[in-house]
């Protein structure tokens, strides 16, 4: 399966929604431009099996992953009998991306937070203890710090990571060797003008830099408090979003490639227009490699 992803996929919210018809469109028009992957978000909730069934059924070969599956809001054993049945209707096209989300957000649901990497190793325990267990090479762990990459290394396919530079792909590569899959996450802004670019960036990253996970993270990659204020320093936007045309957007993946990713998530994050999202897809479908 790893070998049939590309270089280049795509991670979008737009992927899920209310209207479950939009977001079979939206994956139906990605496969016409050529994309081999579709990165589908976890945690907000709702049927995310049923969703995620609509777009292998729309797409014939397109490979689908869960962006994450939240550990705290699936059961194991359902998880597991999902993706036998997935198996059996379309084989080698899902890859279940596991992620223990954020404590804040399980504690608002009213569970108790545990660590994080005892969480997520228990969920695979559990995964692979089930009456269909789920394979190793079907699983990938969110990950971002040393111990969780550690995790995804050794228990499943590799590591889906969120909210990264290349510096990290060039970490993580490294923690889980040469055989394991690395494939970041890339925000996206198809837009030339600096000031507005980054105006952009700032508003998409507000809320991921109140989360620990993604600032501690950060701040082992030599970033620091000041540069987490008010949506994120130049410094910041610069390094963990790629902003301009598309050939500056392929630079950017190049070297996350360069520094061991296998495949790179395109998130185009100025989404609210849906035309404009859909022309960004079209021009970002050059990077695709042959």
């Amino acid at each position: 399966m790893a070998g049939r992803l590309g270089n280049v996929g795509i991670w979008s919210r737009r992927l899920r929604g209310r209207d479950p018809q939009v977001a079979v469109d939206h994956a139906i028009e990605l496969d016409r431009l050529g994309y081999r992957a579709l990165w589908v978000p976890g945690g907000i909730g709702g049927p995310l099996f049923s969703d995620v069934d609509a777009l292998l059924a729309a797409t014939p070969t397109m490979i689908v992953a869960t962006a994450v599956l939240n550990t705290w809001m699936h059961d194991p054993y359902d998880t597991a009998a999902w993706v036998a049945r997935v198996r059996s209707q379309h084989p080698e096209r899902l890859l279940l991306g596991l992620g223990a989300s954020h404590r804040a957000a399980v504690e608002t649901a009213g569970q108790r937070f545990i660590k994080p990497l005892s969480a997520v190793s228990t969920y695979v325990d559990r995964l692979e203890g089930a009456t269909a267990p789920v394979r190793r090479e079907e699983m990938l762990v969110a990950a971002l710090g040393p111990k969780m990459l550690e995790l995804a290394g050794t228990r499943t396919a590799g590591t889906h990571t969120f909210l990264v530079t290349p510096d990290h792909s060039a970490v993580a590569r490294h923690i889980l060797g040469p055989r394991s899959l690395v494939i970041p996450e890339l925000k996206v802004v198809l837009e030339t003008r600096a000031e507005r670019a980054r105006e952009i960036a700032r508003h998409h990253l507000l809320p991921y830099l109140r989360l620990p996970n993604y600032t501690n993270n950060l701040v082992r990659l030599g970033f620091c408090a000041e540069d987490f204020v008010d949506g994120g320093s130049d410094r910041l936007i610069d390094a963990i979003v790629a902003w301009g045309p598309a050939r500056a957007v392929s630079e950017r993946v190049n070297a996350h490639l360069d520094a061991g990713a296998d495949h790179v998530c395109l998130h185009v994050i100025d989404d609210r227009d849906a035309n404009r999202l859909r022309d960004g897809w079209q021009e970002l479908a050059q990077l695709i490699a042959s």
